[in-house]
């Protein structure tokens, strides 16, 4: 069910919506669209156009609170399977990230996780505040500096060894469970010497699962590809038993919440970009043509878009940055 405030205009907690590594989850999104310090090549939310480093209350620590407490006031705990805490950017950008985490456990018995790009937990403080999530998802995509700037191009402030220095200062103390994220792209991680690379700072880290992902909804840049079969069979054997495939998770969203369709679009695009056919199977207590026509009228209104990836045409909002480019990827970041 997605949660609203009518002073804010901020909806910061939705679903439960199907996850691949969650189950049924419920969202918190205490970050604005594409407010983050990486600029990932395979985003689902297209580029960040202003990279940023700045932590600070990006969305009101009580209203995310309220939103959470109303959602879960109308759920019980065998229809939600986690609490995920996970941005339209980078959720550790958030200044009260350790007290919206304990705030919510305060409210339910349900575990909370925290899906992050890692890329602040060199920082001790964000490194305690994560500490309070009974799981936590960092991404490690490259195990070298070029990879890592070419696949994630963060900010300026950051670096590859921070990124690996951080993930292992955090696993030395956490005692959640700590499930490591690679997106396999194709020609560009997916290789043995990247897989081998990636495997050595693997096991600098001893996360207690990898999960192995490729992009499944329109990436940023139009040259990225998901690593194919034989990509991810190379991934799984360098990578070892720790690490397992992820594939599409099925499941439909929770709607409750909106009264009408054009709301419930836009609910669900705003952080999960969709074909037409598959808004039509999440939104089935609206019409097909109930949902086509809304789909219309909010690309007239200027409020959604279509961005064509792999021949196949997604919805998502306007604002969201989609590159265009006639040749393959770039040989560097």
């Amino acid at each position: 069910m997605a949660e609203r405030s009518a002073a804010h205009g901020i909806q910061a907690v939705f679903g439960p919506v199907p996850s691949r590594r969650l189950g049924r989850s419920l969202g918190i999104d205490p970050i604005p669209l594409k407010t983050c310090n990486w600029n990932c090549v395979y985003c689902q939310l297209g580029r960040t156009s202003h990279v940023v480093n700045e932590r600070k209350e990006w969305v009101p620590e009580s209203l995310v609170l309220e939103q959470a407490g109303r959602a879960l006031e109308r759920h019980t705990a065998g229809e939600i399977d986690w609490i995920t805490f996970v941005g339209s950017g980078e959720p550790t950008l958030h200044s009260g990230l350790g007290r919206l985490i304990r705030g919510v456990k305060r409210m339910t018995s349900i575990p909370v996780a925290v899906i992050t790009n890692g890329a602040l937990l060199h920082r001790a403080d964000v490194r305690e505040e994560l500490s309070a999530a009974d799981a936590v998802l960092p991404s490690l995509d490259a195990g070298s500096d070029r990879l890592y700037r070419l696949i994630n191009r963060p900010h300026s402030g950051l670096t590859f060894e921070r990124q690996i220095q951080g993930l292992i200062a955090f696993r030395e103390r956490y005692e959640g469970r700590l499930w490591l994220e690679i997106m396999l792209l194709e020609g560009v991680n997916d290789g043995e010497e990247a897989l081998r690379d990636l495997a050595r700072a693997v096991s600098m880290i001893e996360p207690d699962a990898i999960h192995i992902d490729v992009p499944s909804r329109p990436p940023a840049e139009s040259w990225v590809r998901p690593a194919p079969e034989e990509g991810l069979i190379r991934a799984s054997a360098i990578l070892g038993d720790a690490a397992r495939v992820l594939h599409p998770s099925e499941g439909s969203f929770d709607l409750g919440g909106y009264d009408n369709v054009v709301d419930a679009v836009i609910g669900i695009i705003t952080r999960h970009p969709m074909r037409a056919d598959q808004l039509e199977r999440s939104l089935a207590r609206w019409s097909p043509g109930q949902v086509r026509e809304a789909l219309a009228q909010l690309e007239a209104d200027g409020r959604a878009q279509v961005v064509k990836r792999y021949g196949v045409r997604f919805w998502t909002v306007v604002g969201a940055r989609y590159v265009e480019r006639e040749r393959g990827r770039p040989d560097d970041a």
